[in-house]
């Protein structure tokens, strides 16, 4: 796993062999981050994101990598949790908070709002179609946040009131979700 961009640009992480988590392949990644260019500035201060599903951790030093102030990564698995704590110890930095924990709790009693929002659940995950509801049903992204939901291709959201576009590279795809202006 490599960071793309930013300060920890070109740094390299070893994936132990034993995980179970499928990371975002770097082309993925970099046309994902070529994209949020348009809808954010991780660089502006007190952005804050959310990464859920975080699995290795690659999304969440991209982010730190990039300039986010603040990202919370939330991964269940403790093997997975302890691999992206040993990164963020690696690089010295304490702008990333990694939880261990069921990402559906974490939403149920999330209070807080981020400016980005990242969802990489197994493609198989039943609840997978519910995860845009949660987040805007619990109010999570900022006005002007985007969330993001990695997905299958067997999965369409178009039909989302909040659905802005669809990217897909490979087979992963990328589901874009924001506050729809309102009419008048």
């Amino acid at each position: 796993m490599r960071v793309i961009c930013g300060i920890y640009k070109r740094k390299r992480f070893d994936i132990p062999r034993s995980f179970k988590a499928r990371p975002t392949t770097d082309f993925a990644k970099e046309n994902l981050f070529n994209v949020l260019t348009r809808y954010i500035d991780f660089e502006e201060e007190d952005t804050t994101a959310l990464d859920l599903f975080s699995g290795t951790g690659s999304i969440s030093i991209e982010l730190v990598s990039r300039g986010c102030e603040r990202v919370v990564s939330i991964e269940k698995d403790r093997k997975h949790h302890a691999f992206i704590c040993q990164i963020m110890k690696e690089v010295k930095t304490d702008r990333c908070i990694p939880i261990c924990g069921d990402v559906f709790k974490f939403i149920s009693r999330c209070n807080e709002q981020f400016d980005f929002i990242f969802a990489d659940p197994p493609y198989a995950l039943n609840e997978l179609e519910q995860i845009p509801n949660l987040i805007f049903s619990r109010n999570l992204l900022k006005k002007n946040g985007i969330f993001v939901l990695e997905h299958g291709k067997t999965n369409n959201f178009e039909q989302h009131p909040n659905f802005i576009e669809h990217r897909s590279y490979g087979s992963v795809n990328f589901s874009f979700f924001g506050h729809q202006p309102q009419e008048e």
